[in-house]
């Protein structure tokens, strides 16, 4: 039984925690006082995941959510490095990328994330400027008043001025154009709509971490002679065919899944382990600056490679294999792949070598060969959950022969130099400035497998 003098203590205490509840109600758990009665900058990362999916909303708005190009994802690198720069600019714990400048410590990393995201997709996306502006200032409505804000605002402004400085002049949008003839092997136009080659500015784009977009290029694919190349037609003849196909339907389903818009599906799945796994502001911003960095530069090694060998795809090989010059091959001028073709060469696979990049990037981020990662497919109205990275590698290589859009060479292939790109990323950039702990847990040179993961 309590005495007088301690019913006074505990009454007491219950009043000071209803009026630190009421603070925090007032001005968010950022804000909440210390024992100290320090008041440290707000710095939720929810801030950052929301703005991240404000720059996919804006970026499919902009680019066409169903747009069989790579080029969504640049746009994601461009805003989550202004992010990463404008959040451990000002917390020191990471090496910034590509800039040296510092902000105050007492400055909110809250406020300077969301102001470099609303600054880089304001820039890029300026017909977007009503629903960005009304989605900035409830943002800053959030974040308490004071020096601390304004501070944060003033250095996210330095680091999306940063970024976008950076980024001039780095060949977005040249007028790159794919002039090989028809011919055997080569690329042309495919049904239904026959367009041509999208995008092909991405192969010249210049990288955000490599030297060159031909840094990881691959050998190219295999000679049409080859009896590795009639493996690859024959597999993506027989399991990649729209009708009359072996395929299970866990196989199919597989090809679905992983058939849409691969950044939206990505960038979801960045939001939801960082939430789940409580990662800090800086974490967070360092987990998608990472991974959105190295998938940038996924696309500029992918379309570098299928501007330079420019190799048909299934439907045209199957379709036209009596011009191949390999008997181990078959014509079926009536073939058609389960998933349209996207209008742009076979080698490398778009698809897979940003997930190759990205799940390097990550299990070196994260420092464990757990992924952790929770995919949902509009396409298939499933999920997946993928702890391992050869897994989520395996089945997207999958399912782009299953979808009867890549021959197997073109995937696994683009896996490897995805992983090289990831490789690349974490030893050169989003380094932490103290040494990792020793129980780290380095992750394996490469998860790609080289056999089907069904």
């Amino acid at each position: 039984m309590d005495t007088p003098r301690s019913g006074g203590r505990t009454a007491l205490g219950a009043l000071a925690s209803l009026l630190l509840l009421a603070l925090t109600a007032v001005t968010g758990p950022a804000a909440t006082a210390t024992a100290a009665g320090h008041v440290p900058p707000a710095a939720d990362p929810q801030a950052v995941r929301d703005w991240n999916a404000l720059a996919t909303d804006t970026i499919s708005a902009h680019v066409g959510a169903t747009r069989p190009s790579g080029q969504a994802v640049i746009w994601h690198g461009f805003v989550s490095a202004a992010v990463y720069n404008a959040v451990v600019g000002i917390q020191g714990r990471y090496a910034p990328y590509n800039w040296r400048a510092r902000g105050p410590s007492t400055a909110s990393p809250e406020a300077a994330a969301v102001t470099a995201a609303h600054r880089v997709l304001l820039t890029y996306f300026p017909a977007s400027q009503a629903p960005l502006d009304t989605a900035y200032a409830a943002s800053l409505a959030r974040i308490p008043d004071g020096t601390a804000k304004r501070q944060g605002v003033a250095f996210g402004e330095r680091a999306a001025g940063h970024l976008v400085a950076l980024r001039e002049g780095d060949g977005r949008f040249a007028p790159v154009e794919f002039t090989a003839a028809p011919a055997p092997g080569v690329w042309r136009p495919t049904p239904p709509a026959h367009q041509p080659f999208i995008d092909p500015w991405l192969g010249r784009l210049r990288p955000m971490l490599l030297a060159s977009p031909s840094q990881f290029r691959p050998g190219g694919p295999p000679a049409l002679p080859s009896a590795r190349y009639a493996r690859d037609v024959n597999e993506v003849k027989s399991m990649g065919a729209r009708t009359g196909s072996p395929r299970t339907a866990r196989q199919t389903e597989t090809a679905l899944f992983f058939g849409g818009n691969l950044t939206v599906q990505l960038q979801s799945a960045f939001r939801d382990h960082s939430a789940r796994h409580h990662l800090d502001i800086a974490g967070t911003a360092r987990l998608f600056a990472a991974a959105n960095a190295s998938a940038t530069d996924a696309v500029v090694t992918a379309w570098d490679a299928k501007l330079h060998y420019g190799f048909w795809r299934p439907v045209t090989a199957v379709q036209l294999a009596g011009t191949d010059g390999n008997p181990a091959t078959e014509a079926d001028p009536q073939w058609q792949p389960l998933l349209v073709t996207p209008p742009h060469p076979d080698y490398l696979s778009g698809h897979t070598t940003v997930t190759g990049a990205v799940v390097r990037t990550l299990t070196g981020i994260l420092g464990t060969p757990h992924l952790d990662l929770t995919f949902s497919s509009e396409a298939t109205g499933t999920t997946r959950h993928y702890d391992r990275a050869a897994r989520l590698n395996g089945d997207m290589i999958d399912a782009r022969v299953w979808g009867g859009i890549h021959f197997r060479t073109a995937d696994i292939d683009g896996c490897e130099a995805g992983s090289r790109i990831g490789g690349w990323t974490l030893a050169h950039y989003f380094r932490p400035l103290r040494p990792a702990p020793p129980h780290a847990t380095p992750p394996a040179p490469s998860a790609c497998p080289h056999g089907s993961a069904g």
